[in-house]
């Protein structure tokens, strides 16, 4: 897969993807299984929504109607370097007479592949299709002749080639309308919002069908330049006997941009009422009573000073943090007695519920301190830290988690949602096999 994605760059200099995914032929197996009952609905509603031919009595054969549709096989198939492969056979009841009813099979082979339209999104077409119609015959006629190929009646005119290229257009128009979701922008917080944008048509190999994304973040609704990403994006190809339908995969520049656009946005400051004061303080520093002659609640804001940054190891996601910690007094009128710059480390822990990545941040590990401007001596200092970088450590913590509460949106499709999910983190990249789940429908 590193290979295959690595082709998309020399066509898309300025863009290569930081995330994807490959559906693999487990998951065409479920999408046509669940597709199955759609493409008898719609076979059904065109070849049953005929009003029956006057009757003739020189022409018996015009009265026949289609009365019943009904799908025996719908498959999808992978044809690697080229595209899918559908197989549709139908069961089709047809009336010649108030009682004579006579059972056809249609067969349908059509060939399909994923281009992307001018605007930019995925859109599946057919490049080929064709189709028999058999007679179905009862016991006893099979006993006199070999079952043959029907042809010459009205049902024959009314399933054509074109008309077959018509209904398998239908079959996909649902498909395509789920298929633009997937660039639909997904909110993370209420100024922030990420996009996965589709950087070119997919392509096919025996593992599946392989989609590169890059994400973009809009930030107040307008997109938001992003630290660029020092190696392509790559990841090793999945072994091709996987039992997933979809496996989904995020390089370490995916994250580091993620912490980035937050940090953008504002969502990762802290600005928080201590449980102190400045005549609290001044019982442990007394320098504090000369330099506030009234007592004034103390505020703890704590700002990034730069972009966070995400790496990934073994088993291991961890974030650091560059934040300046700036202590004060006064609600209204801040007035800032301490600066501390802060260096911190933390675990990330990733989770998937539904269609979203749910990221927390474990408690700061490692955290150095640097004053960036004080008025008092550096064994004030130090004892000022003392008591707020608890404080620190909790609610930067808590702040970032609060963000992240509702989670990160995974690029998805309208409908279906993810099961069965298995995250792997390995340097570099984040791995996530999953299966899909049609949702039930509702209303």
């Amino acid at each position: 897969l590193s290979v295959l994605l690595s082709l998309l760059l020399p066509a898309h200099s300025t863009r290569s993807p930081d995330c994807g995914g490959i559906l693999t032929p487990s998951g065409l197996r479920y999408l046509a299984e669940v597709s199955k009952p759609h493409a008898e609905s719609v076979l059904r509603r065109d070849f049953m929504a005929r009003p029956a031919p006057d009757p003739s009595p020189t022409s018996p054969s015009s009265r026949n109607q289609i009365t019943s549709v009904k799908v025996a096989k719908f498959s999808l198939t992978l044809i690697p370097d080229t595209g899918m492969r559908l197989s549709i056979e139908a069961d089709l009841g047809v009336t010649s007479a108030p009682s004579a009813t006579k059972e056809k099979r249609l067969s349908i082979l059509a060939d399909l592949h994923v281009e992307m339209n001018p605007e930019g999104n995925l859109e599946l077409v057919t490049s080929d299709c064709k189709h028999t119609l058999e007679e179905v015959q009862s016991t006893e006629e099979t006993d006199r002749s070999a079952p043959h190929k029907s042809s010459g009646s009205d049902i024959d005119k009314q399933i054509n080639v074109e008309k077959i290229c018509l209904e398998v257009s239908r079959l996909l128009l649902l498909p395509n309308e789920r298929l633009m979701s997937l660039a639909a922008p997904f909110p993370i917080t209420p100024s922030c919002q990420v996009q996965y944008l589709p950087l070119a048509a997919p392509m096919y190999s025996e593992q599946g069908i392989i989609i590169s994304l890059q994400t973009t973040f809009q930030v107040a609704g307008t997109a938001i330049p992003l630290p660029v990403s020092p190696v392509p994006f790559s990841m090793p190809e999945p072994a091709s006997s996987s039992p997933s339908h979809l496996i989904l995969a995020f390089s370490e520049h995916f994250y580091t941009s993620l912490f980035s656009a937050l940090e953008e946005s504002g969502a990762l400051n802290v600005s928080l009422l201590s449980s102190l004061t400045t005549a609290t303080l001044a019982e442990r520093i007394t320098q504090m009573g000369s330099l506030f002659q009234e007592d004034l609640p103390v505020v703890l804001q704590a700002v990034t000073r730069s972009a966070p940054h995400v790496v990934l190891e073994e088993d291991k996601a961890i974030v650091q943090l560059f934040l300046t910690a700036q202590i004060g007094a006064g609600s209204s009128l801040f007035q800032s007695f301490l600066s501390v710059n802060v260096d911190a480390t933390a675990r990330l822990h990733l989770s998937v519920a539904d269609t979203r990545m749910i990221i927390s941040v474990a408690a700061i590990e490692d955290i150095e301190l640097s004053l960036a401007a004080s008025d008092v001596g550096p064994i004030l200092a130090a004892l000022l830290e003392e008591l707020f970088l608890p404080t620190i450590r909790e609610e930067v913590t808590a702040q970032i988690n609060g963000v992240l509460r509702q989670g990160v949106s995974l690029p998805h499709i309208a409908g279906f949602t993810y099961t069965n999910v298995n995250i792997t983190i390995h340097k570099d990249y984040v791995l996530i096999p999953c299966n899909l789940q049609l949702e039930a429908r509702t209303g």
